[in-house]
C-alpha cells in the first residue's frame, strides 16, 4: 500500500507589501485542515492552542508525509478543497 506526501490547499492574498511593486506580488497562504467528530473543516487562521482539541489537524503551509490511502480519500471525499493533486507519492 503506498503513502503520500499531503500539502494543504492554499490561497494567494496580497498585495505583499505597500511599495506599488508589492501590488502585483501574491503571497500562499496555506488552509489548515482538521477533523473534528468525523467532519474535516478548513481554518484560515488557526490559534495553536485550539488545535489540540481537534482529532486530526493539517497545519496550512506543511506537507505531511506518511499519509495512508484511506486517510487520502477521506480528505478528498472531505468537501474541503482538497484533491488529486495535493497528494504525491513517496
Amino acid at each position: 500500500m503506498a503513502t503520500y506526501k499531503f500539502s494543504t490547499p492554499y490561497v494567494l492574498e496580497g498585495p505583499s507589501g505597500k511599495h506599488r511593486l508589492f501590488y502585483f506580488a501574491k503571497l500562499r497562504k496555506g488552509i489548515t485542515i482538521v477533523k473534528s467528530g468525523g467532519v474535516y473543516s478548513q481554518i484560515r487562521y488557526s490559534v495553536d492552542s485550539d488545535l489540540n482539541n481537534y482529532d486530526e489537524v493539517y497545519r496550512g503551509g506543511y506537507v505531511t508525509r506518511g499519509v495512508s490511502e484511506a486517510t487520502k480519500a477521506a480528505l478528498i471525499a472531505g468537501g474541503v478543497g482538497v484533491t488529486e493533486a495535493n497528494f504525491v507519492v513517496e
